[in-house]
């Protein structure tokens, strides 16, 4: 019994410090960073998806100013807008759809958008660098559903 509670208590604290570890990719004082940004001047960038593609494929943010992507699905089926590499550089206010509500979260790997959906990320970009963007669905990529997404 004695094993036992040890072999458990040992798998939960291997778990913790996977989690842990994980996390400390992403922007750490995103609170702050988020809390200190003057929203009154945010940009609004517009990212419209269509069957294969992003339009625009590119997309220049500058570190430290708040912006608003407006992600807006015009195809006929579902896609995503996957960059996880972006997401750990930027400090993410919220998620929001105009019609459902809004999510709060540190931060993202991915974002779903249904036919006709609409998300809005409020975020401030923090980490310098090129990051890829993409939609995962099957050959979604292959035929072209890429861009990239520039901190500078």
């Amino acid at each position: 019994m004695k094993c036992f509670f040890y072999a458990v208590l040992t798998a939960l604290l291997a778990g913790v410090t996977t989690v842990s570890f994980a996390a400390d990719d992403y922007i750490t004082n995103a609170g702050e960073i988020v809390k200190a940004a003057d929203w009154e001047n945010m940009e609004t960038v517009t990212v419209k998806f269509d069957e294969y593609s992003y339009d625009p494929e590119d997309i220049v943010l500058k570190a430290g100013k708040p912006y608003k992507l407006v992600l807006k699905n015009l195809a006929k089926k579902k896609h995503y807008f996957t960059a996880p590499e972006f997401y750990k550089a930027i400090a993410t206010r919220k998620v929001q759809s105009n019609k459902d509500g809004e999510i709060k979260a540190p931060y993202f790997t991915a974002l779903e958008l249904m036919v006709n959906g609409q998300l809005d990320l409020y975020f401030v970009p923090v980490t310098k660098g090129e990051y890829p963007v993409y939609c995962t669905i099957k050959d979604h990529r292959d035929e072209g559903m890429v861009g990239k997404l520039i901190i500078q």
